[in-house]
């Protein structure tokens, strides 16, 4: 009897991970797909193994195209072929047409094992950077938003840019910081709101030496609902030939140090000179790798302004001398092993001074425009289809803010079951701890049946 009383035990034991409960059933898992990224503590992790972005932009035809090349099969998958070829992990696409599939085109990238960093803006839906109060409306969110619901179900989407050098070294576009920033907290709470598994969202800056850090320190200050989750900047002052001291980037290492949320550079790469790529060398060393996690090439097709490392004819690719130089020092570099001394803990900063350089108008150091009426709707009932890239735009055209938000009204308070969308993820956890007590427990209820 006890025989049995104990393999009926252990069997009961073995029942209990065996499967989902009938009332939490598992969601299907592609068992090809890669695993999601989060950001936790001042870096990225895929998983437990921390994710270092080595990567490329990616936007052929130029900005001025406004094309989407991941609704187009035979582009996506024409240049994916080169994307291996070189071995990046990761490319940002500048504009998308979120009225389209992506399917394909993400499935794809997945299988390459490459992930999206995504611009939700395009030509016709964005912050003016001069006129950022009559932009930032509910028409313009609900574009946003429907980029998010299009995107937010790939695994590989890595991330999602609130905007791209809004705030360059013109004085006058520092005024559109606050709008730029609401966005980034309106995105978060929608994330959170709809259930969505927490995407990072943050700010790609221009390297404008006269506001750099008030505009890193901008998007880390105040409540936590207002605050990024990564910050990142477009870098060319490393051009060759050059080294980490004399390009200036071990003072950014420095002054970045202590900063407590993920640093990533969004485009880099000097063509003041031949390019080398050593920039790699700083990058993915531990000179840098407890600060910052990595960095994505600008860029890869040639589209007049002589940077990109191939170029394009309808279905041909031609590789520039430049492609096989970033492809030898992507091999040359590899990422940092173990976790790259980052620092366990994410933590805010205290806002920028408002100052003749810094001057962010009627709202001061921290407040922000409360999120416009027409759009409080879509946290509940979705944004709905997408108005793509050929919408009518949204530059004045819809409702705008009416007020100052008060702080923390961005949080979530209601998300879909089974989602957190709440706070900031913990660094990741060792499960080693569980396993050990699930071996003792078996062990005591052995001993205990045999007595």
């Amino acid at each position: 009897m006890r025989s049995f009383a104990l393999a009926s035990a252990l069997a009961a034991a073995t029942m209990v991970h065996a499967g989902p409960t009938p009332t939490e059933p598992e969601l299907p898992k592609r068992a090809d797909s890669l695993p999601t990224v989060t950001a936790s503590g001042n870096a990225f992790w895929a998983g437990d193994t921390r994710f270092y972005v080595r990567g490329i932009d990616y936007q052929p035809g130029g900005s001025s195209a406004n094309t989407d090349p991941l609704a187009d099969t035979t582009i996506c998958k024409r240049d994916i072929e080169k994307f291996q070829q070189l071995g990046v992990n990761t490319v940002r696409v500048y504009s998308v047409d979120n009225s389209a599939n992506h399917d394909e085109c993400m499935q794809a990238l997945s299988d390459a094992g490459i992930y999206l960093v995504l611009d939700v803006n395009n030509p016709q839906y964005s912050i003016n950077r001069y006129k950022p109060a009559p932009s930032y409306n509910d028409v313009y969110l609900q574009s946003v938003f429907a980029t998010i619901d299009e995107f937010a179900k790939y695994d590989n989407t890595l991330a999602f840019f609130s905007g791209n050098e809004v705030i360059n070294d013109n004085p006058e576009s520092v005024k559109s910081a606050p709008y730029v920033k609401a966005t980034t907290r309106d995105m978060r709470q929608y994330i959170g709101s709809r259930g969505y598994r927490k995407i990072p969202v943050g700010y790609s800056a221009a390297d404008v030496s006269s506001n750099r850090m008030q505009t890193a320190y901008y998007f880390n200050c105040g409540t936590d609902d207002e605050r990024s989750d990564f910050f990142a900047f477009n870098d060319y002052s490393w051009c060759a030939p050059s080294s980490f001291e004399q390009s200036g980037w071990d003072q950014k290492v420095k002054n970045f140090t202590g900063y407590g949320l993920p640093i990533f550079l969004s485009e880099w790469g000097c063509i003041t000179n031949s390019r080398d790529f050593e920039e790699l060398s700083a990058l993915m060393s531990d000179q840098m790798s407890s600060v910052y996690s990595g960095g994505l090439m600008y860029e890869y097709s040639r589209e007049g302004n002589g940077y990109g490392i191939v170029e394009l004819s309808g279905n041909s690719v031609k590789e520039d001398s430049e492609f096989a130089s970033f492809q030898s020092a992507l091999k040359k570099y590899p990422a940092p092993s173990g976790d790259g001394g980052f620092t366990k803990t994410t933590t805010s900063v205290a806002c920028p001074t408002v100052d003749d350089i810094w001057d962010l108008d009627e709202w001061g150091p921290s407040n922000l425009p409360a999120i416009p009426e027409g759009a409080v709707k879509y946290m509940s009932e979705g944004a709905g289809s997408g108005p793509g890239l050929k919408g009518a735009g949204s530059q004045n055209a819809g409702g705008t803010s009416t007020g100052t938000a008060s702080p923390g009204s961005g949080s979530v308070t209601a998300t879909a079951s089974g989602h957190n969308g709440s706070g900031r993820p913990a660094p990741p956890m060792d499960m080693s701890v569980f396993a050990i007590a699930g071996i003792v427990g078996a062990f005591t209820l052995v001993g205990t049946l045999l007595l």
